[in-house]
């Protein structure tokens, strides 16, 4: 790293102790930022990295909630309104027992360059709380989601700060928020909370986007090798939201996707997945995916396992962050694999993503080939600005646009910073080069 870059990273470390996903977030970033320097000193006149490390504005507040059989319970939520240069704060809430400052940190960080990318007005932005939604009754979730919101209201809005789902929140989700949103500003503000139903402002794709997306910037990044989804062999890790419509667009582009995953193992199916099985396992019934072989008894489940010692063509990291570490990637290219594409965030350790630079095969980095979910937001967004609703085949073609845009973008900034071929500096640079040209002109806030 540049010798003006690690000074300021150390200062990072130093103002923000045991924040490990956080000091890995930015250490990616600015690792890549010292021929941006060169190129633009006024960057570094006005602080700009030194600024854009440090959020606006950091909420932590406490949730309380009763269970069922009327105990009380106590969780933390966090809201990270990070940079806001671009546009009003947008970002997810995650509900998982993981979440703490650092998390969120680290999210909303990433999120700043990857809605940068996206083109469309919107700022960076995180939030969630250490709630664990698994096992819980949809009472339960309600009253938790309605104590949540009723703290975030405050400082949320359709110009200022525009929250989404993440892991642990869906529909569902944002429906009980919304409805405690309304209820205490009593203003039908459809734009303030996005991925809601169809039935109350909701967007046609925001449910397939984040999938549908990562897999439209393998496309792009295989069309560079001269190659295709067509008849290759797929994996992809989870079996959520971002997993099941990953494992959806490959099939239509004609890929096999043999396996998926959840956090207890993995299934294997050689004949390729029966999707609308994990569908129903996942989305109607919330079951856990050893299940599926119940229903398909070639299939093989495997408790505790590795899903990336499975052989593939092209591997899509879809469920959390440092799932694929240095060993899982040399594993991965022994085996063939010529692409990866992460729908979930920052989901390969930095020894993994050096494995794949290194070997040369196509790496397209989270903050660049998930911005699908964070890209059909903002359409939704649009939509409920502009009191309109768009058909699913229009905003699929938004959608397929804005990736190759985004796809395109980094490539051609790794050309231009003498990387070609890596996403990684091409998605940070391009990213940061945008929000640093909007802190310029506004000043010194």
């Amino acid at each position: 790293m540049d010798e003006r870059l690690e000074s300021m990273y150390q200062d990072v470390l130093r103002r923000n102790p045991g924040e490990a996903e956080f000091h890995q977030a930015v250490r990616e970033v600015l690792e890549t930022l010292g021929p941006v320097l060169a190129k633009y000193p006024e960057f570094r006149e006005r602080k700009i990295i030194e600024r854009i490390c440090e959020p606006e504005r950091q909420i932590i507040f406490r949730v309380p909630w009763q269970d069922d059989r009327g105990e009380v319970h106590v969780n933390r939520g966090f809201r990270v309104q990070y940079n806001s240069s671009l546009g009003p704060y947008k970002g997810g809430l995650r509900f998982h027992p993981s979440v703490y400052l650092g998390i969120i940190k680290f999210l909303g960080f990433e999120q700043i360059f990857k809605n940068a990318l996206t083109g469309l007005p919107i700022g960076g932005g995180k939030g969630g709380s250490d709630f664990d939604p698994k096992g819980k009754s949809d009472n339960e979730i309600m009253r938790f989601c309605q104590s949540f919101m009723t703290e975030l209201w405050r400082y949320i809005g359709d110009t200022t700060d525009v929250p989404a789902g993440d892991i642990g929140v869906g529909g569902r989700e944002i429906g009980y928020m919304y409805g405690q949103f309304k209820r205490l500003t009593s203003r039908y503000e459809a734009g303030v909370l996005t991925g809601k139903g169809l039935d109350y402002g909701g967007s046609l794709v925001r449910t397939e986007a984040t999938g549908y997306g990562a897999t439209f910037f393998v496309e792009e990044m295989l069309k560079v090798r001269k190659d295709s989804f067509d008849g290759k062999r797929c994996v992809v890790s989870g079996s959520g939201n971002v997993a099941i419509y990953t494992i959806e667009k490959i099939t239509q582009l004609g890929g096999r996707v043999v396996a998926c995953s959840d956090s207890n193992g993995y299934i294997l199916d050689e004949k390729g997945l029966d999707l609308d099985l994990v569908k129903q396992l996942k989305e109607v019934e919330r079951r856990r995916i050893k299940d599926y072989v119940e229903y398909r008894s070639h299939a093989r489940y495997v408790a505790g396992g590795n899903i990336w010692e499975i052989p593939c063509q092209v591997a899509m990291p879809s469920a959390t962050q440092n799932e694929i570490n240095g060993h899982d990637a040399k594993t991965l290219v022994k085996n063939g694999c010529i692409a990866v594409g992460e729908g979930a965030n920052m989901p390969t350790t930095p020894e993994g993503i050096k494995v794949f630079l290194d070997a040369k095969i196509s790496y397209g980095p989270g903050k660049a080939a998930n911005a699908g979910g964070v890209a059909t937001s903002a359409l939704e967004m649009q939509q409920n600005a502009t009191r309109d609703s768009w058909t699913f085949e229009y905003t699929e073609k938004r959608l397929a646009n804005i990736m190759k845009n985004i796809h395109q973008n980094c490539y051609e900034t790794a050309e231009e910073f003498g990387a070609p071929g890596n996403y990684v500096v091409g998605a940070n640079i391009a990213g940061f080069i945008k929000v640093a040209k909007a802190m310029v002109a506004h000043g010194l806030i």
